[in-house]
């Protein structure tokens, strides 16, 4: 038997995604873990000096991981293609689509209007670009 344990997400300054998804989704502050570089180095094949701390937020059972590397030498963010092999995007069910995207915006989030299907889903990006999608709850 198998079950989700996470899902990472890296991000440029953790006390601000966790601020957005704490305030937009209603996560809950679990954990903070800095990880020592050799270990995070042979885990995550990154060099050393990582630099990592893991900040885990969890909701109704599903436990999002903010990964933070200080270092020199980060790669940039880049836009992705939904048609690009990976992870796409994160889709959360919220009580009102209007409000949250509100929420979103005041967060350092950006809503993406040109998106928004007529109030059945709607997509957003988190401060660092992560795509996110809004669905209202079935009425």
């Amino acid at each position: 038997m198998s079950r989700v344990n996470h899902v990472g997400l890296c991000v440029t300054d953790l006390a601000r995604s966790r601020r957005f998804y704490q305030d937009v989704f209603g996560f809950a502050h679990r954990r903070d873990l800095p990880v020592p570089d050799a270990a995070a180095a042979r885990l995550l094949r990154v060099p050393e000096p990582v630099g990592l701390t893991a900040v885990y937020l969890e909701r109704e059972g599903f436990v999002l991981e903010l990964l933070h590397f200080e270092r020199d030498g980060n790669d940039a963010a880049r836009s992705r293609s939904f048609t690009e092999p990976g992870l796409t995007h994160l889709s959360f069910t919220v009580a009102d689509v209007a409000a949250t995207c509100a929420r979103v915006a005041e967060l350092g989030g950006e809503v993406l209007a040109d998106t928004d299907m007529g109030g059945r889903a709607i997509m957003i990006r988190d401060p660092d670009g992560q795509l996110l999608e809004l669905m209202p709850e079935a009425g």
